[in-house]
């Protein structure tokens, strides 16, 4: 059943566990919750306790399994879970010889992952080089198309840029030198995530926990963040940009607790690159003239950059040092392919292009169709993810089931990508999208919703 937006209690209160990764309810700040509840003489069983949240802290993986494998196998048996196609025109996709969709899956929010200019590109880069990847640190040997890429991307994002092969692998390199000082002066601050941070985000807290206190709030949660700034002197932010299942961080408050607390904010803006700013920056850089020595911001070249790989802005080039020389993935694994590289040149020199701007142009206006057909909670704030809530998983599965066979392609979001029973259609809107189609994709999900009550 298609439920109205009036409807959706608000996700900050729903008991949501974020796969696969920890478990969330309040505020955790370590395990000051068991105060209290315990006596102060029983020292042994509050040790005890103590020792047993910290062991259950942040993975419980084997519990999201359970609740959530019959739900999968659901999805999957409807045939609507990893699908294998090929590219076409525009946001068409070919299932198989002679059936074809239109998908509002993909994040290339606008529509560069099939530009010309980038796949041949891509192409002549092979071609001239002979080789797709070097097997090597990256402290060793690199593509000499890679320093080029660095370069481009410091100059269109005025930041100090290093790239990985994913942003998963940047946030990787981030996240424990965070947590250990390095990047607050050898101060170990105390760590807060949102809680609708990134699941490539969330992984990090046990790892980042071996070195500093791990926190969790509310999602947007100002008044929260600021208490704790008040009661600390050393604290990093995480959170997204533009978040995957709809919704953005309030970037300018972030930056009044920063200017007043030396807040230090880290902000995965994977989905918000491309479809902000003037030259594409982001929805986050796009706000912050000067990241300074208290923010860093990871995004994806993989979504509205249309090519594949991710990178890390930096403000200070005591970060790249640290993050070069100490960082897993730097020092010990690979960077992005030589495909990956040559493409987001080619998508660099888009981005500083007249055609930028058309295609932003041209997904606000596919965006804002879709707000006219389907109200969501995201109406109106211009960002290219849509949550159309469903209710339960299976009615979920069973509607982007049927919108498969009329010819749309949309995911189902069910748990633990969402809270229980509040499973929906995830819509990915892009620059490519015609205002047709998105209008045949909201009459058929009136259409199946109208149906099924």
């Amino acid at each position: 059943m298609l439920l109205h937006p009036d409807q959706v209690v608000d996700r900050q209160e729903e008991d949501l566990v974020q796969p696969p990764f920890c478990k969330v309810g309040t505020t955790f700040e370590g395990t000051h919750w068991l105060r209290g509840r315990v006596a102060d003489d029983d020292k042994r069983k509050l040790s005890l306790m103590e020792s047993y949240v910290d062991k259950q802290r942040f993975r419980d993986l084997a519990s999201v399994i359970e609740k959530s494998r019959s739900d999968f196998d659901y999805a999957y048996s409807k045939g609507i879970m990893t699908l294998y196609a090929r590219s076409l025109e525009q946001r068409h996709v070919e299932l198989e010889p002679g059936r074809s969709v239109i998908e509002f899956a993909r994040g290339s929010y606008l529509g560069l992952d099939n530009h010309p200019m980038i796949v041949d590109a891509a192409i002549a880069a092979l071609a001239s080089y002979r080789s797709i990847q070097w097997s090597g640190a990256r402290t060793r040997l690199n593509f000499s198309l890679t320093r080029d890429l660095e370069y481009s991307l410091s100059e269109l994002f005025d930041a100090r840029v290093v790239v990985y092969s994913l942003v998963l692998t940047a946030n990787m390199s981030a996240l424990p030198l965070l947590a250990c000082g390095a990047f607050t002066r050898g101060r170990k601050p105390v760590l807060v995530f949102d809680r609708f941070a990134h699941a490539t985000l969330a992984y990090h807290k046990a790892v980042m926990a071996e070195d500093a206190e791990v926190l969790q709030i509310r999602h947007n949660d100002i008044k929260e963040l600021e208490d704790i700034c008040r009661k600390h002197t050393c604290v990093a932010y995480i959170c997204d940009g533009v978040y995957s299942m709809g919704g953005n961080a309030p970037i300018r408050e972030l930056l009044r607790l920063q200017e007043r607390y030396g807040l230090f904010i880290y902000i995965d803006d994977a989905h918000g690159i491309s479809i902000r700013g003037r030259h594409g920056q982001g929805y986050a850089k796009s706000q912050i003239t000067d990241l300074g020595e208290n923010t860093i911001i990871a995004a994806s070249l993989s979504k509205g950059f249309g090519v594949t790989g991710g990178v890390l802005m930096l403000g200070t080039e005591e970060q790249e040092k640290l993050l070069r020389r100490y960082a897993v993935p730097h020092a010990f694994s690979m960077g992005p392919d030589l495909a990956g590289i040559a493409g987001a040149l080619a998508s660099a020199e888009i981005h500083r292009s007249a055609e930028l701007g058309e295609r932003q142009a041209r997904l606000s206006r596919v965006v804002q169709c879709f707000d006219e057909k389907m109200p969501t909670q995201s109406s109106g704030d211009g960002m290219p993810i849509r949550m159309v809530p469903i209710g339960a998983s299976r009615a979920a599965v069973d509607t982007a089931a049927e919108l498969l066979w009329r010819g749309f392609y949309v995911a189902a979001a069910f748990y633990p990508t969402v809270p229980r029973d509040k499973a929906a259609l995830r819509v990915c809107l892009t620059a490519d999208h015609s205002l047709e189609e998105v209008t045949k994709l909201c009459e058929s999900i009136r259409d199946i919703a109208s149906a099924c009550q």
